[in-house]
């Protein structure tokens, strides 16, 4: 792998490029230093990798870069930071938080050329888009597969029955210890479970005429839903043992990666880890519920955002606009982090040399956006709590009731 430093300073020794690699800068580096200080808030994963690109933009800028670590609650400590004035210039997240943070007056729409636009994926550019406007530059797109052990399951489970049968086999034989490892953890994981939830019928959302998610129809607890949540208890600890809640964020790669499942559902963040363990292995698209609907995964985008209260925004929309919108930097993002980049200029150079990318948006071509609207926050605590209610075997129709409760309340907030 090259190394992300050199790779930085390959692509922007002429300065910030416009998107698709094209070397003849969009804008100048900006004469407004503001504070003389430009200061990028991302999570733990993405730290490391911003800090050599920050560093180099902070010498061709002439300007301080730091780059923050929130190991928690990113987007609302930064909504709370953002009221109170101490917030960062850039903040990097998922394209869902956009419409909670353009409700907060958190965020400022992005300066992108038409000729930047055209050059990323357009599923990415839209699930960007707010209101009519863009207000992130998206840099990589990511929605789960299946990952399964090819030495112990040499062709993809056509259905989750099969998926469930093949493991049961296997831990019958001591060949594994777990039917699949699907993170669900203590709070639920409204993001890994949805493609089963969708197959088995359920939704989070009705839709408007122009067929995007209506935040007025809460549809939680909708008799569909209750089906749903019926086929997860029936996967759960009181039913095959697939889904538990002792499979979490904290062990499920780890535990494909170390061969005591052969079943995985995750993303391309996934792959690292399993190669390091060593295990051969295949991606797929997840598989759904016999004679049910696809298992359709969430669609996420990950994106750099310009706060509204930046101390040097000029700063920030020339880092955010011309710097990471450079298809090496891209590449660099992805050799930190494999999710497949946002730049089809990017794409095209990844796919050269990992077959996995295109598995991943193979995985992914009938995915469900994940809903950029501000009413989604209010779904992921109350849901996971239903997930983990179902799991662990209680009733499905008072979990998702009680879930529908919470939602609703909290938006009426």
């Amino acid at each position: 792998m090259r190394s992300i430093v050199a790779v930085a300073a390959l692509g922007l020794l002429l300065g910030a490029a416009a998107c698709g690699g094209d070397t003849t800068p969009q804008t100048q580096p900006s004469k407004d230093k503001g504070s003389g200080k430009l200061e990028i808030w991302a999570d733990p994963k993405r730290t490391a990798a911003l800090k050599p690109f920050a560093e180099q933009f902070g010498k061709e800028n002439g300007v301080q870069v730091e780059v923050k670590e929130i190991a928690e609650n990113l987007q609302q400590t930064f909504v709370t930071a953002s009221q109170q004035g101490s917030g960062p210039d850039v903040v990097v997240g998922a394209h869902d938080w956009i419409g909670n943070l353009v409700q907060n007056s958190a965020i400022d729409p992005v300066n992108l050329t038409a000729a930047q636009k055209s050059g990323f994926e357009a599923s990415a550019l839209k699930a960007v888009t707010f209101n009519g406007q863009v207000y992130g530059a998206p840099y990589a797109m990511e929605n789960l597969a299946l990952i399964r052990n090819t030495e112990l399951v040499p062709t993809a489970p056509a259905s989750i029955e099969d998926l469930v049968k093949a493991g049961q086999d296997l831990k019958a034989a001591g060949k594994v210890s777990e039917i699949l490892c699907l993170q669900v953890g203590a709070q639920g994981d409204a993001y890994h479970i949805y493609p089963f939830f969708a197959s088995a019928g359920g939704s989070l959302f009705g839709s408007t005429s122009s067929g995007d998610p209506d935040p007025k129809n809460v549809t939680v607890g909708s008799a569909d839903s209750v089906k749903a949540f019926t086929k997860l208890k029936e996967l759960g600890e009181q039913g095959s043992g697939a889904l538990k809640t002792s499979i979490a964020a904290e062990n499920s790669i780890a535990s494909f990666a170390g061969k005591k499942c052969a079943f995985l559902v995750s993303g391309p963040w996934a792959t690292k880890d399993i190669k390091a363990g060593g295990v051969k292995y295949d991606i797929s698209a997840v598989p759904g519920f016999a004679g049910g609907k696809k298992a359709t995964p969430f669609l996420g985008v990950q994106a750099f955002f310009v706060a509204s209260k930046a101390k040097s925004k000029a700063l920030a929309q020339e880092f955010v606009a011309n710097y990471v919108t450079n298809k090496d930097v891209a590449k660099a993002l992805y050799d930190a982090e494999p999710r497949p980049p946002a730049l089809t200029a990017a794409i095209a150079v990844v796919k050269t040399s990992d077959p996995d990318l295109e598995k991943f948006l193979a995985a992914g071509k009938d995915g469900f956006p994940m809903p950029a609207i501000p009413e989604m926050a209010a779904i992921w605590g109350p849901f996971g709590q239903a997930e983990v209610a179902v799991v662990k075997g209680e009733d499905p129709s008072t979990a998702a009731a009680a879930a529908q409760t919470a939602i609703l309340a909290t938006l009426k907030k």
